[in-house]
């Protein structure tokens, strides 16, 4: 698993998301740990490194 630590757009809190790197790319929706808003998570991993790496916020 590769480390990647990002602010969440809602709360602006610095979290750590674990990312699997034997998936290039990566697309999914999760909660934020902390304010539980919707999060989409877009990234590319490659050669176990994160390439790309984005999280768009989920307005309600």
């Amino acid at each position: 698993m590769i480390e990647h630590y990002f602010e969440c757009p809602h709360c602006w809190e610095s979290q750590l998301k674990m990312i699997d790197p034997s998936i290039n790319n990566q697309n999914f929706i999760e909660d934020c740990e902390i304010c539980c808003n919707p999060l989409e998570f877009n990234l590319t991993v490659e050669n176990s490194f994160v390439q790309s790496f984005s999280v768009i916020s989920l307005e309600q």
